[in-house]
């Protein structure tokens, strides 16, 4: 027997054979479930209208069928075009529960080693090279059972499944179904790395930068766009913005810098232990005094010229490390949100 709830059934199983699709396609699957329904019993109290009102009202139904299952019809904008998406979200903060049904767990603990480097890239660039996403076969904590060709197809497949996004430079990214489907996982994992928009308020991995130091203006391109028609100031520092966009600083794959793929790790704090050093006793010398030491004992130098010969190979290296510092481009964390 036909009934109302058929309209919520049809369009689910639709939705979930598509993970993430249009605003317009959302619409048009509603409107074919409604005349599915009414096709087989025109009695059934079913009714379709393309206005806005009605169509929310329609998520809203719908969310409340999912609210017992944690799962959610939720919609985010793209980055590039501003066009409203829309998926089925898991609502649960697990490991990655969605990708879970797609992939076994060395592929998940992959696409996470990818997604960290994606998160922890430097100067806002939210991207990585596909060297650096190879090189996490073996770079992290755990080694993968996986080889580097294995890897490549891998890297294809969240590609091709609407995880991952490839530049024409090669560079992989996050894509509008990793920032609305894994959004409770990005949020608890790299809290101090999200940047969400000044307008939109939705996360924020491609768009620009206000070009005042310390400014934590941050915005999609198509929010900037429209944003700047109306007001030609940054709404948090009031500098006006600049003639042309190429001065706006990037953020996303346009912000990358030479160097910038050095592999990142996130900071842990440090034991205690360490913290605990008795002020009578010495701290141990490093591998690399102690190879000096060794060599000016055979030598037949005293300890105390050993020992200035290690201050001024020291301050060569401290000056070296310096040079090296000021080539290094200034990372912007601090300019989040």
């Amino acid at each position: 027997m036909v009934s109302p709830g058929d309209v919520q059934r049809l369009f689910l199983q639709a939705i979930l054979a598509r993970g993430i699709l249009s605003e317009n396609l959302a619409q048009v699957i509603w409107k074919k479930c409604v005349e599915a329904v009414k096709t087989t019993d025109e009695g059934v109290d079913v009714s379709y209208s393309d206005s806005e009102e009605a169509w929310d009202d329609f998520i809203q139904s719908v969310n409340t069928s999912l609210n017992d299952l944690d799962f959610e019809f939720k919609s985010i904008q793209d980055e590039n075009t501003g066009k409203r998406l829309f998926a089925m979200v898991n609502r649960k903060d697990d490991e990655l529960a969605q990708v879970a049904t797609d992939y076994n767990a060395v592929e998940i603990t992959y696409f996470k080693a990818v997604v960290e480097q994606i998160m922890l890239a430097r100067n806002e660039s939210y991207s990585v090279s596909s060297l650096a996403a190879l090189r996490e076969v073996s770079a992290g904590k755990e080694k993968l059972n996986l080889t580097k060709a294995q890897a490549e197809v891998l890297l294809g497949s969240f590609v091709a499944n609407g995880w991952l996004l490839r530049s024409k430079r090669g560079r992989y990214s996050l894509s509008s179904r990793s920032l609305l489907e894994l959004l409770p996982y990005l949020k608890s994992t790299y809290p101090d790395e999200i940047v969400e928009c000044t307008i939109c308020h939705e996360i924020l991995t491609k768009g620009i930068a206000c070009q005042r130091d310390n400014c934590k203006t941050r915005m999609h391109y198509h929010c900037f766009n429209t944003y700047r028609k109306r007001k030609g100031t940054c709404p948090a520092c009031s500098i006006e913005w600049p003639p042309t966009d190429k001065l706006l600083l990037p953020v996303g794959e346009l912000a990358v810098r030479d160097g910038d793929d050095k592999r990142q790790v996130r900071d842990s704090s440090e034991s205690d232990d360490n913290e605990d050093i008795e002020e009578d006793e010495p701290p141990q010398a490093s591998t690399k005094q102690r190879r000096r030491r060794s060599q000016a004992a055979k030598k037949g130098k005293s300890k105390t010229d050993a020992d200035s010969e290690e201050e001024a190979e020291e301050k060569d290296d401290t000056d070296e490390e310096e040079e090296e510092a000021e080539d290094t481009p200034p990372r912007r964390r601090g300019n989040k949100k």
